[in-house]
Order: C-alpha cells, then structure tokens, then sequence
C-alpha cells in the first residue's frame, strides 16, 4: 500500500472514531467512497481528492455551527440506544410461547398435544421434578403457558393457579426446576354506610358493598341481632374493609376490619383481630367475643320439621316418644357444622339415629348430630373440630321419613331445646394478650370513627341546606 493510501484508511477509520454517533452513517458512506476513489484514481488524483475532502469535510474537534448542532441533536434523539457495531446475536436462544385456558375435560396430556408437544414430554417433566404432581390437580379456568424452543423441546411451563400464585418449571442442564412465584397485591382500606329501608342485602348492595361482605356483616352481628325478626327501617350500619388491587385492577375483598351496627336504638361494634397464633376472629373494642360458644343452627335449613317435644308421636314407629332434638329439613347432601369447638366422641352408625356424630365440648356441653347422609372425610372419632368445620351432610340414614338433621343439645348430661337454651358467650380475649389485642385493634377502630365523623358532619351539612 503506497503512502498516500495508508493517510486516505487512516483519514476515514479518524473520521469515523471522532464523529457523533449521529453522523456514523455518514462517515461510512464517505469511507466507502474514499475506498473507490483510493482504487480507481490515479495517484495524482487521489491526492487531489484527498485535498478536497481535507476541505470539505470539518474535523470533529471544530466548534459546530447552530445549524449543524441542531442537525446533530436531532439525529441523536431519533437513533436507537444501541452502539452502531453490535456483537454476533445469532447464537441467543429463540423461544415460543402460547397460553391455553384450561376448559373442563381437559387433561395434561390434551394440554401438551395442544401445544405441539408428545407425551415423551409430559413424562420428562412429571419424572424429572417431583413438584410436578400438582399439575394433576389443574383445574378448569386456570392457565397454563407453554414455553419452546426452536428444536420443539419444552424449555419452560407455567401454570397459573390464580392471578397471584403461579408453579414455573424451567429447564436447567436437561432436568426441570421447580419454582413458586406469588404475587403480593395492593391492599387499599375502604369504608361504606347505608342506611336500611327494606332489607340489610339491598341496602349493602346500594352502599357498594359485595354480597360476600354483606354476609360476613350479618354473621359478625348474628348473634345479637336476629337478621330476619329484628331489623326496622332506619337501621344503620358502617363498615371498615379492606380491598385488593393487582396491576391498578381490583381482583377482590379483604375481610372486615371493623364495624358499627344500630338496630332499634341498640349499637354494636366489633373489630377484628389476629391472636399470638394466628387465629382470627372479632371482638368489641373491650376484648369480648362478638359470638357465642355455639351456633345456634348447625345447618342451613329450610324449616323445622319437627321440634323439640318430650311427649311426640314418632312418625316411624307409632308410639309416644319424647322428642330430644330439634329436626332441620333440608335437602340431602346440605353441608352440616360443628357447633362448638370440641373432640370428636362418636362417627359412625347410632341404631335409630342412623350415621350420627357426637362432639364433646369440654366438661359441660355435647352435641348430637344424626341422619347424615355420610360424613366429611376429615371427621373420625378422637379428632378436634372447630366451630363451623363441615362434618357431614344432611341424609336420611336410621329411623327418618325424609333428609334432615336431627341435632341435640346436652348440658351436663341433660339434652335441652337447642333453639332456646342460653348459649353461653365465647372466651374474650386473655389478660395476657390484652396489651397486644389494643395495640392491634384501636388504631383501626379509630380509623371508623373518623369516618363516622366525617359522615355525621356531612349529613348534618345536607340536612342544614335543606332546611336554608
């Protein structure tokens, strides 16, 4: 390479290491010139031709004109983040990925045709990560993704089992990795009080509130007011709950925080608190359990069949014979609850009582459920139960003309009408615990007064510019 040649390379390699990223381009188009004009010219003309260039073109370390530096400022806003040179990407793994909502029917080895995998695939994830097992639990409106690569193998499945719960398994070194990953979502305080002119549901649902709210509202309160007798119009309730967002959506409710309840010029309060093991329940602002030892009905019912009676007629054996339960009629299969926290005594055949169930709850209480249909399958003998676990399901097994419960209430080794013996009260909260129970519960209670405040003066405020 002749001198001269060696200055035109070097000129142009210059060029393009002292200009602007913006002005790249340009410069491998001078460079590419340069190159034709170092071939084909003459050396006499080369020269000429680098004279001019030399001319022509400005170095970068000269100060730019205000039109060249608007120039420049605009191409660098328009050109990628991206260096000009960028190493080889060829070798970067390409993936393809596809989602499928699982329909009812479907099956993992379905889910895998669908997705354009054989079942060699299915047995390599379920062989390789013993995680795996629970994608035999898939279930109906759930999703799951499928993640492959160019050669058709399974690099990654995810299946989500909730919008904030999804099972990865990822391919690592042949085998497949197992991981969780659970979402947190945002979770907002938020406040409604309606007043009742016709039923405590229309007047939540007006308020804004979910049915599943208005029903947990209803059970907190249930034990001191009777949601069908007792309501008037005029009532008036407030509520504390929480609701959770996820991506700015909301994806549902929290439970109750607190809450306020007039009825017939009587007010409640319960506020809910979580105890040192994790067991939550609502107390008032004292520490007093808002429910009682036991439920009043175990079972959801449609009406009593047959009350309690110590001189009825037994409608299958024809013969005086005192009644010592209250019957419950309702269809086969109605899920029944502990009424008490307790210890399972008896789960199995009773002669005429059919397949009963007998809780013992502590020295005093008992209770007997009878007629079931069959039981949970958690419930044996020598189990603890806690109030409100299903133990069976409504039947007709043992001397009964029709699927009910029959349930018995015993004080003391003495059976008692179970709709109106008095329920002894639930055990408050321990002097020992009391300190973190106020810690815990009054900043929310005075979270709803300030809301029952603000309410107050709102109305008071309305009520004042009607009268003006």
């Amino acid at each position: 390479m002749e001198p001269s040649e060696k200055q035109d390379k070097n000129l142009a390699l210059n060029l393009l290491k002292q200009y602007p990223r913006g002005h790249a381009m340009a410069a491998g188009i001078l460079l590419g010139g340069l190159c034709l004009a170092v071939i084909g010219l003459p050396s006499n003309e080369a020269s000429a031709s680098r004279q001019s260039l030399d001319v022509e073109l400005p170095l970068a370390t000269s100060p730019l004109t205000t039109e060249q530096e608007e120039e420049q400022s605009a191409l660098e806003v328009t050109e990628p983040e991206e260096p000009f040179f960028t190493e080889s990407w060829e070798d970067e793994p390409v993936f393809a990925r596809e989602t499928f909502t699982i329909q009812s029917g479907d099956s993992l080895s379905r889910l895998f045709n669908r997705a354009g995998l054989n079942d060699r695939a299915l047995y390599e994830l379920m062989n390789e990560s013993p995680e795996a097992r629970a994608l035999h639990r898939i279930m109906p409106g759930h999703e799951v993704t499928f993640e492959i690569d160019t050669e058709g193998k399974l690099n990654q499945l995810i299946y989500d089992r909730s919008r904030l719960s999804s099972l990865v398994f990822t391919r690592d070194d042949g085998s497949f990795v197992a991981s969780e990953v659970v979402r947190e979502p945002d979770v907002q305080t938020a406040y409604r009080q309606a007043t009742i002119d016709s039923s405590l549901f229309l007047a939540g649902a007006r308020a804004g509130m979910s049915d599943s709210i208005i029903m947990e509202l209803a059970n907190i309160f249930g034990w001191d007011i009777d949601f069908i007798l007792d309501i008037r119009r005029g009532d008036t309730f407030s509520v504390l709950f929480e609701e959770r967002f996820l991506d700015g959506e909301k994806i549902g409710n929290g439970p109750i925080l607190a809450a306020e309840f007039n009825n017939r010029g009587r007010s409640f309060q319960a506020v809910r608190y979580v105890n040192s093991d994790g067991r939550a329940d609502y107390y008032t602002p004292d520490g007093k359990s808002m429910r009682r030892a036991f439920l009043r009905t175990p079972v959801e019912f449609t009406r009593i069949s047959s009350p309690f009676n110590p001189n009825r007629r037994h409608p299958v054996l024809n013969t005086i014979r005192a009644h010592q339960g209250t019957d419950y009629a309702a269809p086969r299969g109605t899920p029944i609850k502990a009424a008490g926290d307790g210890r399972v005594t008896l789960a199995g055949r009773k002669g005429g009582y059919g397949n009963t169930v007998i809780i013992q709850h502590g020295q005093t209480y008992k209770t007997l459920y009878a007629h079931l249909h069959n039981f949970h399958r958690s419930i044996r003998s020598g189990v603890n139960v806690r109030q409100g676990q299903i133990i069976g399901y409504v039947g007709s097994t043992g001397l009964a003309t029709g699927p009910h419960l029959h349930y018995e209430f015993h004080v003391n080794g003495v059976v008692k009408n179970p709709v109106t013996v008095a329920l002894p009260q639930a055990d408050p909260i321990p002097q020992a615990e009391l300190a973190r129970f106020k810690a815990q519960t009054q900043p929310i209670m005075a979270q709803l007064e300030q809301h029952l405040e603000s309410t107050t003066v709102a109305m008071s405020g309305e009520d004042n510019r009607g009268i003006n």
